[in-house]
C-alpha cells in the first residue's frame, strides 16, 4: 500500500508473531481493553461522586422550598396541564401596574406562595419560562412521568455535567485509540481528569439554578454532538447516521441555550470532507441539516404560540429586572467581555481558598455585570497547550491527517463561535464559560497528545515536557476546585440576605456562618452576621465580627461605626470614642461630631443618636450610609 493510501492508524505494524495470533492474544487484548475501561471508569466516578459532593442548590431553588415548586418543574406541570406557560398564577397586582417590567414597581408582586417569579416573563397575564425548554422536555417532564416525583434542579444539573462528561471522555478514549496509540494511557486518565475538574463544572455544580440547568444541558448536548461529528469523520460507511445523531444533538443543545446556535457548524465539516474526497454529499448533507432544521423549527413555532414572535424567548418580557430597553449584543463590549474571560489576571490570596473574584473598575455603556468571571488563560493555563495541537499533523498518511484536521476544525470552530457570541454580550459570568471551556481543554488534551507523540524518540525531552503539562494540568485543576469553594461561600452569602430581608434572622446566621466555614476572610459576610448578632443582643459575638470586618477591610466606616455603636452598649467608652473617632477621620464631612463623641457617658446614648441622623441616607445621596444589609 502507497503511503498516501494509509488509513489513519499510520503506524507501521510488523507481523505479529504466531503465539499472538491467537486465543492468547486476542485473551492479551480484551484484559488490556477491560483495564482500560476499569481505569477510566474509577476516574469518571471519581470525578461524578467529587460533584456529587459539592453540588449546592441555588437561591431559586432554595426559595421555593419544594422541588415542584422550581421552575423547570412548573413548566413541566404546565405542559402537562395543556397550556405553554408555567402552572402558576400571575399576581393580579401586576396588570394594574402602568409598566409591569418597571424593576421598581414590579418587585413587591415578584413572589407567590411557594416560589419566586425573578428572572421568569411575564406576557399578557401569563407566567413564561424563558431559559431553554429541552429539559423540560428530555429530563424533567419524563421523570416526573416515570416515577410520580419532581426532579430537584441540583440533581439535573448533575445528570447533565455527568452526561455531557461522560461523552467528552468517551471522545478522548477514542481519539486516542485511532490516532494516538504510541501514548500512554496514562495520559489519557490526566485528560480525563482535565475534563472533568478543569472545564468550569465544579463551578457551575457549587449553584445548581435554573440558570446553570440550561446551560449544563446545553454543554451535555453540545459534547455529545461533538462526540457524533468524530463519528462521523472516522467512519465514512456510517457518516449519515453519526451525522443525524449529531445533527439531533445539537438541535437539543439550542433549545437549551439559543446563543450556541453559530457553533452548528460543526455538522458541516463532515459533508466538507465527504466533498474534498470526491463522495456523495447529499446524503450526509440532508442528515447534518434536516433534524437541526426540524428542531429549529419547533422551537420558533413554540416562541410565537407563547409571545406572538418567533425569535422572541421571552427575555424581553423578563420580571426583576429591565430588558425590553436593553441592547443585549454590542460591539461596544466585545473588548471588555475578551479581557475578562481570557485576560482577568487571577486574584490569588493568602487565606483559603485563597483565590478571589474580582470586578472591573470601568464598564462600557450600556453593560450589565462582572459575575466572578476570571481569565482561562491565567485561571486555566492549561488552555495554553492546545497550541501545540497541530503537531498532531506530523508525519501523517494522508487519511489520518484529514481526520485530525477534521477533529481540529470542529473543536476549533466550536469554541471560537461560542466565544464570540459571548464577547458580543451584555453581561459577563463565569457559568458562560463553560461554554467555551470544554472545547478549549478539549484541544489542549490533544496538544499533550500531540506533545508525548512527538518525543517518543527522545525520552528526556519528553520527561520534560511531561512534568511541564502536568504542572499545568494540577494549577488548573486547583484553580477550578477554589473558584468553585469562593463561589459556594458566595451562595450561602446570598441565601442569608435573602433570609434576612425576609426577617428569618436565624436561617440568616447560619448562611454567614457556612459562607464564613468556606470563605473565613469574607467580608461582607463578617459585616452581614455582625448586624443580626447586634440586633439580638448578642454584643460579644457582634464585636467580634465587626472587628473581622474592619481587619479585612480597614476603610469601611460602617462597620466602625457600628463597631463603636456596640462598645458604647457594652460600656466600653473608650473602644467606642476611638471607633467614632476612625470613623471621622474617614469620613472629614462628618468632623463636627467630634465634640459628640467626647460627651460624658451619660449623653452617649444622644451622641450615638445624633451620629445616626448625621449618616442616615438622602434621597440623592450615594455616600457610605447607603451600604446596607447584603450590599
Amino acid at each position: 500500500m502507497k503511503p498516501s493510501e494509509a488509513g489513519p492508524n499510520d503506524q507501521p505494524q510488523s507481523p505479529a508473531p504466531a503465539a499472538e495470533c491467537g486465543a492468547a492474544g486476542i485473551r492479551s487484548e480484551i484484559t488490556t481493553h477491560w483495564r482500560h475501561y476499569v481505569s477510566l471508569g474509577v476516574v469518571c466516578l471519581t470525578v461524578i461522586g467529587l460533584w456529587i459532593y459539592s453540588a449546592q442548590p441555588g437561591g431559586l431553588e432554595y426559595l421555593s422550598l419544594r422541588p415542584e415548586n422550581g421552575y423547570y418543574n412548573l413548566l413541566v406541570q404546565g405542559f402537562r396541564a395543556g397550556q405553554l406557560n408555567l402552572k402558576t398564577e400571575a399576581p393580579p397586582e401586576l396588570a394594574r401596574l402602568p409598566d409591569p417590567y418597571d424593576p421598581g414597581a414590579n418587585t413587591p408582586y415578584c413572589w407567590v406562595e411557594g416560589h419566586p417569579l425573578l428572572d421568569l416573563s411575564y406576557y399578557h397575564g401569563k407566567i413564561f419560562l424563558y431559559f431553554g425548554v429541552t429539559p423540560a422536555v428530555v429530563l424533567f417532564w419524563p421523570y416526573a412521568a416515570l416515577t410520580g416525583h419532581y426532579l430537584p434542579q441540583k440533581d439535573a444539573v448533575l445528570v447533565f455535567c455527568a452526561l455531557g462528561f461522560l461523552a467528552s471522555v468517551g471522545l478522548l478514549y477514542a481519539l486516542w485509540r485511532r490516532c494516538f496509540a504510541e501514548v500512554s494511557f496514562g495520559v489519557v486518565l490526566a485528560g480525563a481528569a482535565a475534563l472533568g475538574l478543569g472545564t468550569g463544572l465544579p463551578m457551575l455544580l457549587s449553584r445548581c439554578d435554573v440558570y446553570e440547568v440550561a446551560i449544563s444541558c446545553g454543554y451535555a448536548f453540545v459534547m455529545l454532538s461533538l462526540a457524533f461529528v468524530w463519528a462521523a469523520l472516522a467512519s465514512p460507511r456510517q457518516q449519515g447516521w453519526w451525522l443525524a445523531a449529531a445533527s439531533v444533538a445539537y438541535g437539543l443543545a439550542l433549545g437549551a441555550r439559543p446563543d450556541l446556535l453559530f457553533g452548528a457548524g460543526i455538522l458541516l465539516i463532515p459533508v466538507v470532507q465527504s466533498w474534498r474526497s470526491r463522495r456523495r454529499v447529499w446524503v450526509p448533507g440532508l442528515a447534518a441539516i434536516g433534524p437541526i432544521v426540524l428542531i429549529g423549527s419547533g422551537l420558533m413555532l413554540y416562541n410565537a404560540l407563547r409571545f406572538g414572535n418567533p425569535m422572541e424567548f421571552g427575555q424581553h418580557f423578563q420580571l426583576g429586572a429591565r430588558h425590553d430597553s436593553i441592547q443585549h449584543f454590542s460591539l461596544r463590549y466585545f473588548w471588555f467581555n475578551f479581557r475578562g474571560y481570557f485576560l482577568e489576571p487571577v486574584r490569588w490570596s493568602g487565606a483559603y481558598p485563597f483565590v478571589q473574584a474580582g470586578i472591573p473598575s470601568h464598564f462600557p455603556a450600556g453593560h450589565g455585570e462582572f459575575e466572578f468571571a476570571f481569565g482561562v488563560l491565567t485561571g486555566v493555563p492549561l488552555v495554553w497547550l492546545g497550541l501545540a495541537a497541530p503537531l498532531a499533523w506530523r508525519h501523517r498518511a494522508a487519511g489520518a491527517l484529514s481526520l485530525l484536521r477534521g477533529w481540529l476544525g470542529a473543536a476549533g470552530w466550536l469554541a471560537a463561535t461560542s466565544v464570540l457570541t459571548l464577547c458580543l454580550y451584555y453581561w459577563v459570568a463565569d457559568r458562560f464559560e463553560v461554554e467555551f471551556l470544554p472545547a478549549l481543554v478539549l484541544l489542549a488534551v490533544t496538544g499533550i497528545f500531540s506533545l508525548e507523540r512527538a518525543l517518543s524518540g527522545r525520552p528526556r525531552w519528553r520527561r520534560l515536557a511531561r512534568w511541564g503539562w502536568a504542572a499545568l494540568l494540577a494549577l488548573s485543576l486547583g484553580f477550578n476546585l477554589l473558584h468553585a469553594i469562593e463561589r459556594r461561600a458566595t451562595v450561602h452569602f446570598t441565601l442569608g440576605v435573602d433570609h434576612a430581608h425576609n426577617n428569618q434572622d436565624d436561617e440568616a446566621v447560619r448562611q454567614y456562618r457556612e459562607a464564613l466555614r468556606l470563605d473565613p476572610d469574607y467580608a461582607e459576610a463578617h459585616f452581614n452576621l455582625g448586624c443580626i448578632l447586634d440586633t439580638q443582643g448578642r454584643f460579644d459575638e457582634a464585636i467580634s465580627q465587626y472587628q473581622e470586618t474592619v481587619r479585612l477591610n480597614p476603610d469601611d466606616i460602617i462597620a466602625r461605626f457600628n463597631l463603636g455603636v456596640v462598645f458604647a452598649k457594652t460600656g466600653q467608652i473608650d473602644e467606642a470614642i476611638r471607633q467614632f473617632q476612625d470613623f471621622t477621620r474617614l469620613e472629614p464631612d462628618y468632623a463636627q461630631v467630634h465634640h459628640d463623641v467626647g460627651a460624658p457617658l451619660a449623653q452617649m446614648d444622644e451622641s450615638i443618636r445624633k451620629f445616626q441622623e448625621l449618616i442616615r441616607p438622602k434621597p440623592d445621596s450615594t455616600g457610605p450610609a447607603n451600604k446596607a444589609v447584603g450590599r
